[in-house]
């Protein structure tokens, strides 16, 4: 009998140790607001998704194999909290495996680019929302942005790798293979970043290239950033400047913002001017906002902005509610909400 309990004791250990090795658990974003955007002859007034936060659903887990090895995956996706629509769910968001030990890591799939996490990082509303710099694919004016059209937010067929911990130094490089049956280098894109983050400085820098066009004539687009915070107190003054460059055009970004600790919340200010290089086709965002938390994962947030566009400029507000205005004319919107992470 004492021969049996100690087989069952050491076989539920083992279980017990396989199942600390690996893990899957299932997270999201859920973001919805009342919105209001007013342009020239026209108003919208309804529910926006992701206001705050880009709703989103995903799985990731990862595995210990041994030696300061891992194995890990990464699966997410889009949703919309407005209608409960995805447009067919896929994980477009990002699609990963990857392998990491001391060497840092690389990752295999579909992820955002350097570039991209730059403009992220250093804006007080990040890219969505009313306040979002809304400030990729500024060449070609396209929402998603392809390695067809224009600098990418994400890359798909990739292969990327990402330094270790170095004290504050962070950095990764990016390739995209493009994959086209009459020439393998078109709709490639590559992309790096470097950066140091120690105490209250947070300083990166990224570039990347995409090239598109047809198999008789290629088009290069470029894409570069760079971006500083640094956090004093309750305040994070925060700065970025950045160019796109392509079939003939260049647009240059010039960004300053801050947070800053208040209550219970945070406060959101950021200015952020589109200079259109080869034209006169400019833009000025204003905007400001809230954050109150309800708890750590819940917040109740409001945000106002006004966009300014010049010549025949038509950017619009990063509002999932936003409509295009007429050639140079404004915007302005403000929006009510609540985000809810799991």
């Amino acid at each position: 009998m004492n021969k049996t309990f100690l087989a069952l004791a050491a076989l539920t250990a083992t279980a017990g140790a396989a199942a600390q090795s690996s893990s899957v658990s299932l997270f999201g974003v859920m973001d919805a607001s009342v919105a209001r955007i007013t342009t020239t002859g026209k108003s919208v007034t309804g529910l926006a998704s992701g206001g705050n936060s880009s709703s989103r659903l995903g799985f990731r887990g990862g595995e210990d194999l041994g030696g300061g090895l891992k194995a890990g995956f990464w699966l997410e996706g889009g949703v919309n909290v407005d209608d409960g629509t995805s447009t067919g769910f896929k994980f477009d968001r990002r699609s990963t495996v990857s392998l990491l030990g001391n060497f840092g890591e690389v990752r295999l799939g579909r992820d955002k680019t350097p570039t991209y996490l730059n403009l992220e990082t250093f804006h007080a509303f990040g890219d969505t929302g009313m306040g979002g710099i809304n400030a990729h694919n500024l060449v070609s004016g396209s929402a998603a942005g392809t390695a067809e059209g224009s600098a990418p937010k994400r890359f798909s067929n990739s292969i990327t790798y990402l330094l270790p911990k170095l004290g504050g130094v962070y950095g990764q490089v990016a390739h995209s293979f493009g994959e086209d049956a009459a020439d393998s280098s078109l709709k490639s894109a590559t992309g790096l970043r470097l950066g140091y983050a120690n105490g209250p400085l947070n300083l990166a820098a990224a570039y990347g290239v995409a090239r598109g066009g047809t198999a008789a004539v290629g088009v290069d687009y470029k894409a570069m950033n760079l971006g500083a915070s640094y956090k004093i107190g309750d305040f994070t003054p925060m700065v970025l400047i950045g160019s796109e460059r392509g079939a003939g055009k260049r647009v240059d970004i010039y960004s300053v913002g801050v947070k800053m600790k208040l209550g219970a919340g945070e406060l959101r200010a950021a200015y952020t001017d589109y200079s259109d290089k080869k034209g006169a086709n400019d833009s000025q965002r204003l905007a400001l906002g809230y954050g109150y938390q309800l708890s750590k994962r819940t917040e109740l947030y409001g945000a106002v902005a006004r966009l300014n566009n010049d010549g025949t400029a038509t950017r619009k507000l990063a509002s999932s509610l936003s409509p295009t205005p007429a050639a140079g004319k404004s915007l302005t919107g403000y929006e009510i909400g609540i985000r809810h992470n799991f």
